[in-house]
């Protein structure tokens, strides 16, 4: 296991971070997960909104650098600057089970985000494990203050789930960030003396967390490698020079990787000592900063974990079988059984990844796992088979996998060895893919928003939108209306993603009245679509320049079938503009209705071409 912290000091991503993660090297291949912490990301108000509408440039960098060495993204939680992700080999995921997220406030007396804990857990072949990421107050005088934090933080998360409901219950924790620790009583001059002579074992003893760990209860059990490296902070941005600055603050080991396992049991046979299967011994291989990054005033830390212990799941919850080669339509069948105890859903679904994917929401396409006989395969433990149609098959030559995907656990319950399609290109579907592609370079303003679980739209094109797309509050009066242009190719990665949008998109109107409320009241507006996203996402309704969120138990908010993953491509209109041809349309004799679904036809009073738009 590879953990990293960084403060990046609202900076830009660098070009290259792979040797911050060590890759192209031979530790590498040894790798098997890979946690990273950030803090101080950007999160003005202006980026945040960029943020809400794309996936992060920090995430989509990692997502990017990673997802050759087939590192996929299984988990991620940001609390305004602070995030944390945590990556595993694709062939670890269904091992990885009862995934939780939980943030903690701590700035402002608990009211900000800027301060404060993230964490993920979950069960790593029957282990469980937190993953926490904390930024603490700053300043030499605060220690006390992070203490504080620090116990606020640990006594404020909590996990469902009948075991490791605490932070500190779980089998491993692994902690840490930018935890501001500092180094007390060493004037500056005989600090860096000491970093200029490499000898920073005169540093060990003053540093307030090495003191800390011996004085205060709540660190009793955390272990540390030693500080062999010069202290991360801090640095004049764009060198290696400490501070250099009127306010000359004192060199620290500011940024810490830290670790702790749960003691044994007490009560346990054989004079006190665990049975052989709970065995778990963490050993550090690496513990190093990076000075070659300096767009922070912080430099990245880094360490390599060797982590040992039985397996407590021998196999997945679902196998999959599948032929070693699809290359005819007619042999896309996938065939899957399912464990004893495995809890089935109605939402579970079997994706087709490209080989590189980077999320569980990467497909390329996908199919329902609702074979008729499902619920009598799990309970005589038979074969269920599902079949991909031949418009949702990739053509061409390439590798590809298939997961099972859990929607009880919000997670991948099965995948297959990397399988071979070789499917003949159409005329008609290459001309279609050219025509799109050239379309979406020339059009760089299309705005493409994000459902709230997914973590990137169309797989591959983010990178290009990462430094691109624009700033929503520099736009002033606009407002979003769905783009009436058919593109070709919908950007949502569904079934559906390579047939053509219909060019008439009708315009959802509400009353007035009822957009006074948060929710919206409509049972009667439609039925809802089935999608593997479920009811996770919102839509918008316009109303005098303005977006208003629907409520995800509305189905209004699943009317659409197009919304599997993605909402739909917007592109940006003057008020004037619309309200002038809402003009024209009313000077015609149309009227807008009351209410309309938007499965029905256009009508009631309402133009064919803009529907019931204000």
């Amino acid at each position: 296991i590879t953990v990293v912290t960084w403060n990046v000091g609202t900076a830009m991503p660098p070009n290259d971070v792979t040797s911050l993660l060590h890759l192209n090297t031979g530790e590498t291949n040894d790798v098997d997960m890979i946690a990273i912490g950030l803090q101080e990301v950007n999160s003005k108000i202006n980026k945040r909104l960029k943020d809400a509408l794309f996936t992060d440039q920090w995430s989509e960098l990692f997502m990017d650098v990673l997802s050759p060495f087939h590192f996929i993204l299984v988990s991620t939680v940001r609390m305004q600057g602070v995030i944390l992700l945590v990556f595993a080999k694709y062939y670890h995921l269904p091992f990885l089970q009862d995934i939780q997220t939980d943030c903690t406030r701590t700035g402002l007396g608990g009211y900000w985000g800027n301060k404060g804990g993230v964490s993920v857990r979950l069960s790593i072949f029957g282990h469980m494990v937190c993953f926490l990421n904390c930024h603490l107050p700053a300043h030499l005088e605060k220690a006390e203050q992070r203490k504080e934090d620090f116990a606020t933080i640990l006594h404020m998360q909590q996990f469902e789930g009948p075991v490791a409901n605490g932070i500190l219950d779980h089998d491993l924790v692994f902690w840490f960030g930018d935890l501001n620790f500092r180094i007390e009583s060493l004037d500056i001059c005989f600090v860096k003396y000491a970093i200029d002579s490499n000898v920073l074992s005169q540093l060990w003893e003053k540093d307030q967390l090495n003191i800390a760990k011996s004085t205060w209860p709540v660190l009793r059990g955390f272990q540390e490698g030693p500080l062999n490296f010069p202290p991360t902070f801090k640095f004049d941005v764009g060198t290696n020079k400490y501070d250099s600055s009127a306010k000359k603050r004192k060199p620290a080991w500011t940024d810490r990787i830290l670790w702790k396992i749960k003691p044994p049991s007490k009560g346990w046979g054989g004079g006190g000592h665990r049975p052989s299967q709970g065995v778990l011994s963490v050993s550090q291989l690496c513990y190093c900063s990076h000075m070659e990054y300096t767009v922070s005033d912080h430099k990245p830390v880094a360490a390599i974990f060797a982590v040992q212990f039985a397996s407590k799941v021998d196999k997945p919850q679902v196998e999959i079988y599948v032929a070693d080669e699809w290359s005819r339509p007619e042999q896309a069948v996938v065939r899957y059984k399912m464990a004893v105890g495995f809890h089935r859903s109605s939402w579970d679904w079997i994706g087709l990844y490209r080989v590189g994917f980077r999320h569980p929401k990467d497909y390329v396409s996908y199919v329902w796992a609702r074979s008729d006989d499902g619920e009598r395969c799990l309970e005589k433990q038979l074969c269920a088979q599902v079949t991909f149609s031949e418009e949702a098959l990739p053509k061409g030559n390439g590798e590809y996998i298939l997961g099972y995907y859990s929607n009880t656990s919000s997670s991948i319950a099965g995948v297959t060895e990397p399988f071979q399609i070789s499917l003949p290109r159409s005329e008609e579907g290459s001309s279609s893919t050219d025509s799109s592609g050239s379309s979406s370079e020339e059009d760089d303003s299309t705005l493409v928003l994000l459902a709230p679980k997914s973590r990137s739209p169309s797989p591959g094109k983010m990178k290009r939108h990462r430094s691109r797309s624009p700033s929503l509050a520099k736009f002033q009066g606009l407002i979003l209306r769905p783009s009436s242009r058919d593109r070709g190719t919908s950007r949502s990665p569904s079934p559906q993603s390579r047939r053509s949008l219909p060019r008439n998109i009708p315009t959802i109107h509400l009353p007035q009245e009822e957009l006074g409320h948060h929710g919206v009241k409509g049972k009667e507006l439609g039925q809802a679509a089935e999608s593997p996203e479920g009811s996770s996402f919102y839509q918008t309704v316009q109303e005098q320049g303005g977006l208003w969120p629907i409520s995800a138990d509305s189905p209004l908010a699943r009317a659409d079938p197009r919304n599997l993953g993605l909402l739909p491509a917007l592109r940006l209109e003057m008020i004037d503009q619309a309200l002038g041809r809402q003009q024209e349309s009313t000077d015609q004799g149309y009227y807008p209705c009351q209410k309309m679904s938007p499965t029905s036809p256009p009508g009631c009073g309402t133009s064919p071409k803009e529907g019931c738009n204000p």
